[in-house]
C-alpha cells in the first residue's frame, strides 16, 4: 500500500491548504484527460486521487494515521479504492470491489471554475488547447503571436520637429538582415517607441508575426532646444540692436525670416514667433527667442566715455530690489 503522505508530497504533519496544493499541482500533471498520450497518467491520477480524499478528511485522515491503509477495512461497507471507471470530465472513479464506495472529482474546483455547466475546458487554463476527434481526441495549442524585435534608432533633432522618414537595418534570429522605412512623426521624444506591425519574429505556430518596436533616442541642436511644443533659440544681439532695435534674419524650422527686435530690449526678454515650433498638424508650436545681449571684450577711451554717458539714462539703482 502506497504511503499517502509520499504520494502527496508531503509531511505528515501538513495543513489542510498545503495537502490542497500539492494536490492540485500533481492533478494538473498526472489528470488523463489533459494526458491522452500518457498510459500511465490514469494510474498515477488515482493514486493521487484517493491520496488526496482520505488526507483532504479530517476524520479518514486521523483513521488512517491511527490503523494505515487498512484503516478502510474497518468501516461498514468499506471504503475500497482500487482501479475504477475514468468517467471524464467532472465524472469520477468507482472503487473496485462490491461495495466500493465512489468518489467525485470536480475539474472546476481544481481549476478554479469558469468552465460552465459542462465542465473543466482545459484551453481557459493551458492557453489554448483544443479539442478534435471527439473523446480522447488530441489536444493543440491555439496560434500566438511572434516575438517581437528590439532596436534602438537616433533621430535627428530636426525630424523630431518636423517629422520624416528612416531607413532601420535589423536581423531576426535566423540571421535574415533587411531595410526598413519607418515614419517619424513631428513631436517625438527620447524615450518613445514607434512599433511598426508585422516586422518581427515569425509564429511558431501559424499566427500572426510579432512586431518591430523602434526606442527612439533624439539627437540633440547645436542651437535649439525643446519646451514642450515649443522651440527656444537664444539669438545674440549687439548694445546697439537692443538699443536702438533692430531687424535680424533668423532660421526657423518653417524657413528663413525677419525678426523685429524692439528698441529697449534688454537681455533675457523673450520674443514669440508664432507657429514655428513643433509642427504638430493641429497645432504647432511656437519659436521663443531669447535676446541675449553681447558685450564687447575691449573699448577705445572714447567708446568708453560714451558708454558711461548712457549710465546716466538709468533712472535709480537697477539692482535695488535683490535681496537675500
Amino acid at each position: 500500500m502506497a504511503d499517502y503522505y509520499k504520494v502527496l508530497g508531503v509531511s505528515k504533519t501538513a495543513s489542510k491548504e498545503e495537502i490542497g496544493k500539492a494536490y492540485r499541482k500533481l492533478a494538473k500533471k498526472y489528470h488523463p484527460d489533459l494526458h491522452p498520450d500518457d498510459k500511465t497518467a490514469k494510474e498515477k491520477f488515482q493514486e493521487v486521487q484517493q491520496a488526496f480524499d482520505v488526507l483532504n478528511d479530517d476524520k479518514k485522515r486521523k483513521m488512517y494515521d491511527q490503523f494505515g491503509p487498512d484503516f478502510e477495512n474497518m468501516q461498514n461497507g468499506g471504503f475500497q479504492g482500487g482501479a475504477g471507471g475514468f468517467n471524464g470530465y467532472g465524472g469520477g472513479f468507482n472503487g473496485g470491489g462490491p461495495g466500493g464506495a465512489q468518489w467525485e472529482f470536480n475539474m472546476d474546483d481544481l481549476f478554479g471554475g469558469g468552465a460552465g455547466a459542462g465542465g473543466f475546458d482545459p484551453s481557459s487554463f493551458f492557453g489554448g488547447f483544443s479539442r478534435r476527434g471527439g473523446a480522447g481526441g488530441r489536444r493543440r495549442r491555439a496560434p500566438v503571436k511572434g516575438q517581437d524585435l528590439q532596436h534602438t534608432i537616433n533621430v535627428s533633432f530636426e525630424d523630431s520637429v518636423l517629422g520624416g522618414e528612416a531607413e532601420v537595418r535589423i536581423q531576426s534570429s535566423s540571421g535574415e538582415v533587411k531595410t526598413v522605412t519607418a515614419k517619424i512623426p513631428a513631436g517625438i521624444e527620447t524615450g518613445k517607441k514607434l512599433r511598426l506591425s508585422g516586422l518581427g519574429e515569425p509564429s511558431p505556430n501559424g499566427g500572426p508575426a510579432g512586431d518591430l518596436v523602434l526606442n527612439v533616442t533624439v539627437l540633440p541642436h547645436p542651437v535649439f532646444t525643446r519646451q514642450g511644443k515649443d522651440l527656444l533659440l537664444k539669438l545674440p544681439v549687439t548694445i546697439a540692436e537692443a538699443t536702438l532695435g533692430a531687424k535680424v534674419s533668423i532660421s526657423t524650422p518653417k524657413g528663413e525670416g525677419i525678426l523685429n527686435i524692439p528698441a529697449g530690449t534688454s537681455s533675457g526678454k523673450k520674443l514669440r514667433v508664432k507657429g514655428a515650433g513643433i509642427q504638430f498638424k493641429s497645432a504647432p508650436g511656437d519659436l521663443l527667442v531669447e535676446i541675449m545681449i553681447n558685450v564687447p571684450q575691449s573699448v577705445s577711451p572714447e567708446e568708453a566715455e560714451v558708454l558711461r554717458g548712457l549710465d546716466k539714462k538709468y533712472s535709480g539703482n537697477l539692482r535695488s530690489g535683490i535681496q537675500w
